[in-house]
């Protein structure tokens, strides 16, 4: 049973074409280990039932030369993503009783692609959050340990994250606002990548901020990612953001050959206090990339510092829009009051918790009149300046490299009473989305206390084949085979 759960996305995908595995042995395999990991919090719903039927469903489409991109895979989703006929809360519990008569566009294209489904994983509420600790449902715990210490597995992928962690899932889907996929793969010891806004339909994906959120796979290797990335993208007229072109076959880009190329430096990343384990791990990514033929250069991104106090504009202003459709009528729970308006009141103030009613109330009042030009439309043009930084850096360079998170996972409960604490999590992270482009984290190493730290590749706009490229061969080059102590317990 072991072996098989210590099989990657595409070790089982060739297992299953050699006739050595069946998609139902795998997926019986994935839903024991999920049992197991239940003390981890990581599904708000299971769906292994579902699982045996569409294992069952994958493998007599294999005996019939039926085989998708990821056929017979059993994955976690976020339940951020609507699923027809099961439960979508988006850890929130104004979402009560939800069950979406419709499916995402994402997850469409993973059943269309042979994915099964074993659950809908925990996060931080509406995917607010950098500690999966603001869920409805409790906090998800890391499998990764310090003694006897619980950890976050960040957010606000954190249920996604665990689940491939310890080997709840072969893989899962995550989205990420601010970082929400690249922080929690750092802090679990998995790949995470976001890719370019627009790669990705949003259609059928509960909204957090919509110039924003991006989806994209969370998986043990940079391989299983481009499998995943190449199921999950598309064009889809339903979403007017989503990008027309081609997705490219990213697993083809993994050749390990970075020869020649330029990665870029940016000195604005290295920051006052920032540990030394870090900046350590940093240079050694420098390193192994310089030594597979890359040339790492110094770049400058002036307006990274902006990037945060924009962040937290941009993001809870849309929020605030975005969330004004939860008010107790249509759907979802309701609170009934002696008045419409009360009924409004009630409800949003029992069905959303501190972060969400903090974030909403924040972009409500950067959008209030009389502010809207001092702060919302200021972070707008300070956002294209931080964009401009990117494509002036990437006309010189192929790719940056950056560390991931300026930490690693930390203590359930420790920051949470600190909000600013908790936003400078998302430092490294936020202006790729800022900018909308690609950016993968990828474990390269181990803190003091022995608990994993992420690289992060940053890519030219609808360039993930490069992303991929690089963060291959710093795969290879970091070695990466550390478990978590949970595994072994």
């Amino acid at each position: 049973m072991s072996d098989i759960l210590d099989l990657s996305l595409a070790g089982a995908r060739d297992a299953m074409a050699n006739g050595q595995l069946t998609s139902l042995e795998l997926t019986d395999a994935y839903i024991v280990a999920a049992e197991r990991a239940r003390d981890l919090n990581v599904y708000i719903t299971e769906t292994f039932d579902r699982a045996r039927d569409g294992a069952k469903a994958s493998d007599a489409r294999r005996a019939k030369g039926e085989v998708g991109l990821v056929e017979g895979q059993p994955l976690a989703i976020k339940d951020l993503f609507c699923t027809e006929g099961v439960l979508t809360t988006a850890a929130s519990h104004i979402l009560d009783g939800f069950t979406p008569t419709y499916e995402s566009t994402v997850t469409a294209n993973l059943w269309r692609n042979g994915a099964v489904m074993l659950g809908k994983t925990n996060l931080d509420e509406f995917a607010m959050g950098s500690s999966n600790m603001t869920s409805y449902y409790g906090g998800v715990r890391n499998p990764w340990k310090v003694g006897n210490q619980d950890l976050v597995p960040g957010g606000s992928s954190g249920g996604s994250a665990s689940a491939v962690s310890g080997y709840a899932a072969i893989a899962a889907t995550g989205t990420d606002t601010g970082g929400s996929i690249r922080q929690p793969a750092s802090f679990c010891g998995i790949v995470g990548i976001k890719p370019t806004y627009g790669r990705c339909s949003r259609w059928g994906t509960v909204a957090f901020a919509s110039s924003l959120d991006q989806a994209g796979p969370m998986t043990r290797t940079v391989r299983d990612a481009a499998i995943m990335l190449q199921a999950m993208a598309g064009h889809d007229p339903k979403d007017s953001t989503s990008d027309e072109r081609a997705i490219p076959n990213f697993e083809a880009a993994l050749t390990g050959d970075i020869r020649g190329m330029k990665i870029g430096i940016p000195r604005e990343y290295q920051l006052d206090g920032m540990p030394e384990e870090i900046s350590k791990l940093w240079a050694q990514g420098r390193q192994w990339l310089t030594d597979a033929g890359a040339e790492c250069v110094d770049v400058s991104l002036p307006h990274t510092k902006y990037a945060l106090p924009t962040y937290y504009i941009v993001a809870p202003a849309e929020a605030s829009s975005n969330l004004a459709r939860y008010d107790g009528v249509r759907f979802g729970l309701r609170v009934e009051g002696d008045s419409l308006d009360e009924m409004y009141a009630k409800t949003r103030a029992a069905g959303f918790g501190d972060e969400v009613q903090r974030r909403v109330l924040i972009g409500t009042y950067v959008l209030s009149a009389g502010y809207y030009d001092a702060y919302y439309i200021k972070a707008q043009k300070v956002r294209a300046l931080i964009a401009r930084d990117f494509d002036e850096v990437f006309g010189k360079v192929d790719a940056i490299l950056t560390p991931t998170a300026p930490n690693a996972a930390f203590g359930m409960g420790e920051q949470m009473d600190d909000p600013i604490k908790m936003f400078l999590n998302d430092v490294f992270t936020v202006p790729a989305n800022l900018a909308g482009i690609p950016g993968m984290s990828v474990p390269a190493g181990l803190s003091a206390e022995g608990l994993p730290l992420g690289l992060q590749i940053l890519g030219k706009s609808f360039d993930e084949e490069t992303v991929f490229r690089v963060g291959d061969v710093l795969e290879q080059a970091a070695g990466f085979t550390a478990k978590p102590s949970w595994l072994e317990g």
